[in-house]
């Protein structure tokens, strides 16, 4: 029988790669709330939209196809933001974040969110984030305060 140490040296969390865009329209941030979920650390919170690399896609490709498949949007993609690399007990996270502009609101469509909010950066924090957001959400807040 193996020890304890033994398992855990054993067993390796699932690592999911994904891009997120910190969508402007003006001034105002685009904050998409998650459905109902069965990971309660990830239930409901909010975050920045975007989704899963494919193989062979870059990763301003990816945040364009899975903005168009989340909220029916193109975006213009203007630059690279933050990585965050976050541990959530079921997986491990990277996120990269790009900021990205829109020129209406009215083209959002949600398909896989449940709430949508555009919100001043000094706003951010009012809402319940994915702990993966947080570290974008605070760099926008000190960047932009």
């Amino acid at each position: 029988m193996q020890s304890t140490e033994t398992q855990k040296k054993d067993y390796k969390k699932k690592k999911v790669e994904v891009v997120a865009g910190i969508i402007y329209c003006g001034q105002d941030i685009l904050c998409v709330q998650r459905d109902k979920n069965k990971l309660p650390y990830i239930s409901e919170k909010y975050e920045f939209p975007g989704g899963k690399l494919e193989a062979g896609e870059s990763r301003t490709q990816a945040l364009q196809r899975e903005l168009m498949e989340e909220l029916n949007i193109q975006v213009e993609i203007q630059d690279f933001y933050l990585t965050v690399c976050h541990e959530y007990p079921d997986f491990e996270l990277t996120m990269h974040s790009f900021r990205c502009r829109i020129p209406r609101k009215i083209d959002v469509i949600l398909r896989e969110h449940i709430d949508l909010k555009w919100l001043k950066n000094n706003q951010l924090n009012n809402l319940d984030w994915a702990a993966a957001d947080i570290p974008i959400v605070d760099k926008i807040m000190a960047d932009e305060g």
